[in-house]
């Protein structure tokens, strides 16, 4: 899968839920949340748009960054 980076303007830890949760009910992501950074990291096979749009069902203004590496 390839690694996706959003930027998504998370302050809290009810900002960073409500992104697990979306991401939870898409399916078939790993991710992780960089609260502090407001950085979100998706390994998934879905395609960025979508991920974008479920995202953005956060309320938040969320915006795609690029791929990231795998390490």
């Amino acid at each position: 899968f390839q690694k996706h980076e959003f930027f998504v303007d998370m302050t809290c830890e009810g900002c960073s839920n409500a992104v697990t949760r979306v991401l939870h009910r898409l399916g078939g992501v790993n991710f992780d949340i960089d609260l502090p950074n407001k950085k979100v990291c998706i390994d998934s096979e879905h395609n960025v748009d979508t991920l974008l749009e479920t995202l953005k069902k956060t309320g938040k203004n969320a915006t795609y960054l690029g791929e990231k590496s795998a390490q």
